[in-house]
Parts: C-alpha cells; structure tokens; sequence
C-alpha cells in the first residue's frame, strides 16, 4: 500500500492524488476517476494521507499507514462497520484495530472517516499496491 500523493482536501468528498504543483494551488484528481481538476490554496487546505496518525493513550501516535495496515489484516474476522453505523460500533471496532488509541482524542467522526476511507481505497486498488522499492 502506497499513500504516497494521495491527498484528502477540505470542503470535497473523497480522496484525491495530486498530479501537479501551481503556485497557488493543486491540479488533484479524484481516487475513483473522474476529470482533474485545480483546488485553489486560498480555498482549501490539503492534508497527505501519510503524514495523518491516530493518538494512542501513550502519548505518541500510529501512522495511518499501520492502522490500516491492521484493518486489512483482521477484516475477515473483524469486518469493517458500515459507514451509517452507530458511535458505539464504530468505538468498538477502532478498540479492536487499536486498543491503545486515546479514547478522549478520537472521536467517532475521526473513526467514522477512517472507515470511509479504507472503503475508497479498497475500491481504487491503492491497499493492493506494491511499496516503490528503495534502491541502495
């Protein structure tokens, strides 16, 4: 699974890859298709997907890398909730995927969004692709 350029962009739905660098903003395009488009800096803030991190109760942080790294590995036991689906499930599972997340910092919304996104990301092949070999 690579999260390498992939974007999530306030005030629009979904997951984004940026495909180009303006001065004043991101030429993006949407996960699951769709025609490319500028997202205006002074509109919208972008956030990588590789530098977002779940709080856990030690004080540090698990990348969301691994967090959904561990989805992947107990989805056929521990199958993820529906994205309509009540707080106390979604805490309930994030207990099960993570049990040392701090319970007072993530909120079911976080857990609810993390859920959407394992789905657009399952859906676009990104969690079947291969980590880009480092060369030595």
């Amino acid at each position: 699974m690579n999260l390498l350029g992939l974007l999530s962009v306030s005030g629009k739905p979904g997951l984004y890859r940026m495909v180009g660098n303006r001065p004043s903003g991101l030429v993006i395009e949407p996960l699951l298709g769709g025609a490319r488009q500028f997202a205006s800096s002074r509109q919208h803030q972008f956030t990588p997907l590789e530098s977002i991190a779940i709080f856990t109760d030690d004080g540090d942080s698990l990348p969301l890398k691994e967090v959904i790294g561990r989805m992947i590995e107990q989805r056929e036991d521990n199958p993820i909730p529906a994205p309509k689906s009540s707080n106390e499930v979604f805490r309930e599972y994030m207990l099960d995927i993570l049990p040392n997340h701090d319970q007072e910092r993530v909120y079911p919304s976080d857990i609810k969004k993390l859920v959407k996104w394992f789905g657009w990301l399952d859906q676009s092949g990104v969690l079947e692709e291969e980590e880009p070999k480092e060369e030595e």
